[in-house]
This record gives C-alpha cells, structure tokens and sequence, in this order.
C-alpha cells in the first residue's frame, strides 16, 4: 500500500494549496473592506436620540441644490439649519425635566469679521493673499455638567480651565456640486449630535459647541472668523468632519497626537492611517481642511475625519445623494458619537501655541476596519532601534549555537574530513542558492516598474477608472517573472538553503530600510514608517525560524561520515590514493572537489563536479520528506537536507507574509484612493504608477523564497491574466460616466469693453475633444496656454456667451453693456516719497464677493467696518500682498476700502491692478448660458467643476 504523502511538506501540492488559500484569504477581506462600507442599522433608530430616517431627509434637503457662499440658496440653507436646530431645541426642552441651566445656545453670527492673509508661493516673494471675511455661522452651545455658566461672558478664560469640545463641519457647497459628502454629511452628523446632547439623560460632562461655518470652500474663512466668536475660548479639543471625496468610509486621515486619537479608537469602524497625515502634510493631496486653522492657529488639538473617495466625484455634480448612501452617513455619524462621549467625558488641555500644542505624536492605523492601533511616535522610535540592535545579536547567537551543533551548514562550500593521511574536503553545497534571491528579485522588479513607465507614457489615466485592473497588472507581472526564475534556478541548481538565504537578505534589506526609517522618525517626524518596523520584525522572525530549522539537521561530521565511502566511489577510481580504511577493511581515497556559486551556469551538465550530483541510500528516495526533486532532471538538494523539519516553511510563511500583506495592503489601497484621480488636478501620475509597482513589490516579495515551489497551474494563470491586463490597460479609454475627468471651467469678462472669454483647464488631449463639442467652440477661435505640473494641462480659451448674472438688462445699456455690473472708484488720499495711500470704493450688483488685485504688492489696508485686530491674524503677509479678497454677509454690498503700498516699488509710479467681482450661483438656467452649455454638451465622461472662488469673474482696470 503507498505511503500518502506529507500535507504539509515543502513540495509543489502542499505549497501551492497553501500559499494561494492564505493569500486568498487575507487579500480578499482586505478589498472589501477597501471598497464597501459597513452597512447601516436596520433599525433607524440604533441609539436613543439619533435617528437615521431622520438624519436622511434632513440632507436631502440641505442639498437640493448648489449653495456656496455666494448664493441665494446659501441664504436659504442658512435659515433652514438655525430653524432645524431651534426646532430641535424645543422639542427637547419640553422632554427635559426643568433644571436651571438652559440646555442649549444656539448663536446666528451676524456680527463677527475678520481681517486675515497667507504668505503666498515660497518662491514669489510678496504673492500674499488677504482676506476680508463676514460671518454666516450658525453655532450651538450645549453646556456640560461641569461648565460654568460665567463662561460665555468672561472676557477671557486660561487654557487650562477650558474644557469644552468643538465640533466642526462647513455647511456651503462649492458652486459646481451639491455638496452631500462635502460637507452635507458632516452637518447633517452634527445635527444628530445636537439633538441626542439636548435629550434628557445624555447630558455631557463637559460642553460641546457644533459650530456649522459657512465658507469653508472659498478659504477656510468660517473656521477663521470663528475665532472672533465668544464660543471659540471655550473650547480646548475639536473634531473636524469634511469630505475629501464623495463617499465611501470616512477616514480618520489627521490628528495632534496620539492621546486625542485615542478617543476616535472606539468606534464601531474605526478606519485611517496616519501615512495619510504625511501625505497632507507633504502636499501629496491638493486641497486643505478647516483642522489647519483650529490646530495651526487657535492652537487647539484635535482629529480630522473626512470622506477620501471617489476623488472623481468631489466638487461635481455627482457630490449629491444619489451617489451616497445612508451606511456612509452612519460610518461618519457612529464615529462622530463615540469620539464626542470620550473627549467631552475627558477633555484634554492645550496650550493655545499654533501648531505646538500639548502631546505625543501619535501614529496609527485601522486592521479591516474593525479596530485602530494607535502608539506614540517615540514608541516607535524606541522599538525600532530596539530591532535594529537586538534584532542582529540575537540571529548571530543562533548562528553560533548553529555551528557549535556542528549544523551551520549556511556559507559552508565544504567540511574537513579525517583520513588517515590527514585531512580531506567534502563539498557541501552551502552557498548554493546564496545569490539566488537578489538576482530574482532585481530582474522581477524591473517587470512592474517597466509596465509603470509604459501606462505612464501611452494611457496614463488609466488609473482613473481602472485601478483594480492595473494592479492585477502590476501582480501578475512580479509573481509570474519571479515565479518563472526560480523555478529555472531550483531546476539548474536545487538548494535548500534557497528560504533561509532569501528570508535573510529580505531580513538585511529591510534592516537598511528601518535605519532610514528611524532616521525619518527623528529628524522628519514621519509617522508612516510604522509598516517599515512591522515588515522588518516579521522578516527578523521568518529569518529566526529558518536558522531554527537547521537544528534539525544532522550533523556535519555524521553526514561526512556516513557519505564518505559514496563520495570516493563517485568522485575517484579506488586505488589512487589510500584513504580513510572501510568497515570491510578496504581503503576509500577522497577527492577534492571545488564548491560552485551562483556564477556558475543554471542549467550545469548533471555529470559535473559538486555536492548535487550525491544520492541518498537506496530506497530513501521514496519516502516521505525526500529531496529529491522529481522534476530536477535528476538534480537533487543536498543531501544533509533530508531530515529537515518539512512543516517549518508554513510557520516561516505565515510569520512573514499575512501580516506583511495586511499591514501594507491597506496603505497601498488607502495611498492610490487618495492620489489615484488626482492626475487631472494636476499631480504626478506616473508617481501614482511606480507607488503602485513599489507597493507590489513590497507586498509580495516575501513570496519569493517560496515560489520556486509552486506548481504551474497559478502562475500560467497569471500569465493570462497578465497579458490580458496589459492589452486592456493600453487600449481602454481612461474615463466613464462613473469615474469621469474633472474640467475646471471659469468665465471671465471686462466689464468696460465687454471682451467675455471662457476657460477650461484639463489635461491637453482629453480637454480639446470635449471642449470642441460644445456649439460655442471651434478650431478657429480656440487659444491656449500650457499649465506647469507634473501632467501635461492647458488652459483653453474661447468666447463665451453672454452671461445674465447682476440681474441688469445688459441690453439698455449702449456701448458698454457690462460696465453697471460694478461701480469703482479710486481715491488717491496721500502721496509722498515713500508711501502712497488710496481709497478703492467698489460695489458689485447681485453679488456679495468682491477683490482688488494688485500688480505690485501693497504694505497695508483697511475695510471701513472691520472688527478689532487680532494679533494671531495678519492682515498682510511679510513681503506684502497681491490680492485683497473681500466678503460680506449682505447683497449689493459697497466696500470702503484704505490701501497703502511703497512708491519704491512701483515702476513709473504708478500703482496698475484690477477689480474684481464674482457670480457663482447656478441654480437657475440661464444665468451662466457659458456653464449650461458646458455641463449639457459636454461628454458623459466629463465633469465640469469650478476653477476659481467665482464660476464668472467680471472686472475694471484701475490705475493710482
């Protein structure tokens, strides 16, 4: 009867089965966790206080249509929320048994304002930016157990005595989309938040103030002038819910430190990495949160969570509620519960120093979004030195254990024998395989590079619409050539060293990583380095257990003895020399033989000199836990490997490969939701492939010293798939009606001649062929200017239809049909040598955005009305601003605005610039006929979206 065979034996069925269910089984939770999103409660009702059906038609309303700050339908979502919340205060209150404190204030700022500015491009000295801002926020106070009533009149309160948590989202939409993830769910959470705090029973321990702050997507301006409100010095933590995408799970992407995000760790799914704080904090993502101006200005410490995909639908039309769902309203929203109870329930201090507040750098990361591991920033430091020094110490103590057992047969080409005319060399093969992985893993490497570069040079926003099919690309490229070259080594030259070498220059690689890495930590503060530590400890241990292995090995001496005999036989005729005497009392004579490397040809001839041409005993080749390779042509390993444990390559695997792949898995899925349509904004693409091609190789390169086992059935498998990927992958067009190409469209007019341009910004080919569908458009009046960034833009220009924006008749107008859209007057009020003072008077019709923009830039200015100075604020940047913005909560609105700029500065002295005033509201067809004509002609695939603050700009030249 046939003996079966070891189910868990280093050969191709046992390796095969068990490499690919393990990878099945890790990868596949890890992309559907990466693409879906926990369902929502059946029940509508899953906690006392928050209503699901509820929350659900409150945004359906929020977001029935485009309502930016400059808009009509701006002041409506305003009216609605402060209504929605006073009518959930009063049917609160009537639930609340009577106390002494009133269980909310609820606050419409009509009267806070802001003079601010930023410093502009690094390298354009005086390109500052200043703002004018008014309020529209909408705030509620819910006063916790252990608040002061005295608070909100005290003309200041100390950092350490406030407790209060701030809770944050923008209710204004940008003017091109509806704005449901941005930030209509994030409103739509703190609405439920205000009504489960003002129910009876859920009370805080310390306050929560919801602000809803309107502006959000013109600069940032609500979470500014909020600092001017009394709310704002009550608070010493915040939780800051945006939406970066349009769906999907939201991500906890930013904190202060690890403390605070301590508090968001409880939720049902907690899901995010801090790679994504790096990855803002490096200018990787284009666009900034509300978290900047709590953290780097308020000095106020706390989380930022927001929605990451699909980055394609951000700041569209497709940002609406048929392209959410009411499981992504709960993800965000069951968070935003639990992280409010923990931080109100323990608030944290803070210092008020922007951007220096109190606690330890945190570094975290979601498993299968079902539990956040979060650890301070010099835990990791500390661990990862710990590894690098130990982790070496400890695999040369088992080396020389291994050769005090007389069993390190790692780097031994041959072991001394005693004859009886001295000592002899026996070849034993150990540095066969030596080589072997490197060589392998530079020539697999190249293969997804290669196809990275090739994507990036004929179809590069494949990405775009097709990420799953070019990382199957990327996969099937490095498995299968990896794949294809061990087997050619192992059926040229088996080895059984082939794990042990290839776990261990994994293991000295990554330990050169983790330096680098460690350096990162300490010098750069880079918190994404985690993965680093993590894949150098389990390759530290894959290591480990290899070495551990070869105890099972017979000794060097008892191998040599026992061969001895079958050595001379194979190697040299008998009588030619004497030797070693037999147990028969004949003489053996011993033949020294060279040991081979990897230089040595792959498919060497079987006769030839070494260690692989010995046979083991008669017979043993047929046992279980043979070496012989059956399918080596004969070519066995070495024969020391015969009792060598066969289960001991699972435990190595399961050490080195699952967590590798779950840990950097999702930061390779996380990274490419977060860049992968960005190209069309202006990013590296081909930084989007080659992240791609580093994180397969990252990813499976701790598969390499096993594959070589691996039947062909998988591999030809992903040769198809492969070739398939790659036809597909060069051929397919980059966008569809659910992954479109976002174009940025403005119109812009001189209101004194009445020139009227539209512009569409996209990448160069793409933008053409749409833009020529639109009737306005033709090859004839179509210019154009290149964009600098990393993809190949430009900027179209063509004549626009005439605009109805400032509710005018342009038609009763002779000869300058425009010119009523904006009334300008320039005063000029002191002129001397070094200075040189005016006063720019400026009101534009059925507007309420305005700017002055100047070609040189000014010192200082000045907006008749404007609140106190803060001195955490600057009205101008060192080295001046180009650009003064001004907003105001009220329609038709006329600016007095006093600007001071140096006569030295000027050439000719004279002071040239522009004003400007800005319509977005596109509600209402007919309007903008440029914008209805863009959004109804243009194809399927194409999204238009706004490129400035104002979807029409008109202007007037000026001159001081």
């Amino acid at each position: 009867m046939a003996k079966l065979s070891n189910p868990l034996a280093f050969s191709r069925g046992p390796v095969t089965l068990i490499v690919s269910v393990v990878l099945i089984a890790v990868l596949v939770p890890l992309i559907v966790v990466q693409t879906g999103v926990p369902s929502a409660p059946r029940n509508a009702r899953p906690v006392q206080g928050i209503d699901l059906d509820e929350a659900w038609l409150d945004l359906r309303r929020l977001t029935a249509s485009y309502h930016p700050y400059n808009s009509r339908a701006n002041d409506e979502a305003h009216d609605w929320l402060l209504g929605r919340l006073q009518q959930i205060a009063k049917e609160n209150s009537n639930t609340t048994s009577a106390t002494s404190t009133q269980i909310a204030h609820i606050f419409d700022d009509d009267v806070s304002n802001l003079t601010y500015s930023t410093s502009g491009r690094p390298s354009e000295p005086g390109s500052g930016t200043s703002v004018y801002f008014e309020a529209k926020n909408v705030i509620a106070y819910i006063p916790g157990k252990e608040d002061d009533p005295e608070w909100l009149s005290a003309a200041e309160i100390p950092p350490q005595h406030r407790k209060c948590l701030l809770v944050n989202a923008h209710y204004d939409s940008v003017s091109s989309g509806y704005g449901a993830t941005d930030d209509g769910m994030g409103v739509i959470t703190l609405i439920q938040l205000f009504k489960y705090y003002t129910m009876s029973g859920n009370t805080p321990e310390h306050g929560i103030v919801l602000l809803f702050n309107d502006g959000e997507e013109d600069f940032l301006n609500g979470a500014n002038v909020f600092s001017q409100h009394p709310t704002s010095k009550l608070v010493s933590s915040f939780l800051n819910l945006e939406g970066a995408g349009a769906g999907g799970r939201a991500a906890m992407f930013r904190s202060t430190d690890a403390e605070i995000t301590k508090a968001y760790a409880n939720s049902p799914h907690p899901w995010g990495t801090s790679m994504l704080a790096d990855g803002f904090n490096r200018g990787l993502v284009r666009s900034q949160t509300d978290y900047v101006v709590f953290n780097g200005v308020m000095g106020l410490r706390g989380l930022d969570v927001a929605f990451m995909k699909p980055r394609a639908r951000y700041h569209t039309n497709q940002d609406d509620i048929q392209h959410t769902s009411k499981s992504s309203l709960w993800h965000m929203l069951s968070a935003a519960l639990v992280t409010t109870k923990k931080l109100s329930s323990h608030p944290l201090e803070t210092n008020l120093k922007a951007g220096k507040t109190p606690g330890h750098q945190g570094v975290w990361f979601d498993i299968f979004g079902t539990r956040l591991v979060v650890f301070q920033m010099h835990t990791l430091f500390a661990v990862s030195v710990t590894l690098l020094a130990a982790g070496p110490v400890i695999l040369g103590v088992v080396m020389l254990l291994l050769y005090a057992a007389d069993k390190m047969y790692l780097f031994s080409g041959t072991s001394r024998y005693h004859v009886i005319d001295g000592d002899d060399k026996i070849s034993l093969g150990g540095w066969r395989g030596f080589f072997r992985f490197p060589i392998i893993l530079l020539i697999s490497c190249a293969a997804p590079v290669a196809l990275a570069y090739l994507l990036f040079k004929e179809n590069q926003f494949i990405v775009h619409s097709s990420e799953w099919a070019v990382w199957s690309m990327m996969v099937a490229s490095f498995v299968f050539v990896s794949w294809f070259l061990s087997r050619m080594a192992d059926y040229g030259r088996p080895s059984a060293l082939t794990r042990a070498y290839g776990l261990g220059w994994i293991w000295t690689a990554w330990w050169v990583v983790l330096v680098a890495a460690t350096v990162g930590e300490q010098q750069l503060h880079v918190t994404s380095g985690y993965f680093v530590l993590i894949f150098a400890a389990a390759a530290w241990l894959a290591t480990l257990l290899s070495y551990l292995e070869m105890f099972s090995l017979q000794k060097k001496e008892v191998f040599c003895d026992q061969n001895f005999e079958e050595y001379v036989a194979t190697t040299a005729p008998s009588s030619s020399r004497p030797g070693r005497p037999s147990e028969d009392g004949d003489q053996t004579e011993e033949q020294e033989e060279e040991e081979t490397d990897e230089t040595s040809g792959l498919l060497s001839r079987r006769g030839g000199s070494g260690f692989r041409n010995y046979k083991t005993r008669s017979g043993e080749d047929e046992h279980e836990g043979d070496v012989k390779d059956a399918t080596s042509n004969g070519n066995s390993e070495q024969g020391w490997a015969k009792d060598q444990w066969n289960w001991m390559w699972i435990l190595q695997f399961l050490a080195i490969v699952p967590v590798n792949i779950v840990i950097v898995g999702q930061m390779a899925f996380t990274l490419l939701d977060g860049l992968g349509q960005t190209g069309p904004d202006g990013s590296s693409v081909f930084l989007v492939y080659l992240s791609m091609a580093i994180f397969t190789i990252i990813l499976f390169s701790p598969v390499v010293p096993f594959i070589h086992r691996f039947s062909w059935h998988v591999p030809t498998f992903l040769l198809l798939v492969l070739i398939g990927t790659i036809i597909y992958n060069l051929i397919a067009f980059p966008f569809s009606g659910n992954n479109r190409l976002k174009l940025f469209f403005q119109q812009t007019i001189d209101l004194d001649t009445g020139s009227n341009n539209v512009t569409i910004l996209g990448p160069t080919v793409f933008a053409r062929t749409a833009i020529l569908s639109l009737p306005s458009a033709d090859e004839e009046n179509l210019a154009w200017t290149s964009v600098d960034g990393f993809v190949e833009r430009r900027r179209y220009s063509f004549p626009g239809l005439d605009p109805h924006a400032a509710n005018i008749d342009t038609q009763s107008v002779a000869g300058k049909p425009y010119s009523h859209w904006l009334e300008l007057n320039v005063t000029k009020t002191s002129n001397n040598s070094d200075l040189v003072r005016a006063r720019f008077s400026i009101e534009g019709r059925n507007t309420r955005a305005c700017k002055l923009v100047f070609d040189e830039p000014i010192q200082h200015f000045k907006v008749k009305g404007q609140g106190p100075r803060d001195e955490r604020f600057k009205s101008v940047p060192e080295g001046g601003s180009k650009e003064i913005r001004l907003w105001s909560r009220e329609w038709d609105r006329r600016w007095e605005v006093d600007v001071r700029w140096n006569a030295d500065m000027l050439k000719n002295g004279t002071m040239h610039g522009k004003a400007v005033c800005l319509w977005s509201d596109v509600n209402q067809r007919g309007v903008l006929p440029a914008w209805d004509e863009a959004v109804h002609y243009m194809p399927d695939w194409v999204a238009v979206t706004k490129a400035g603050d104002g979807l029409l700009e008109g202007y007037k030249h000026f001159e001081v």
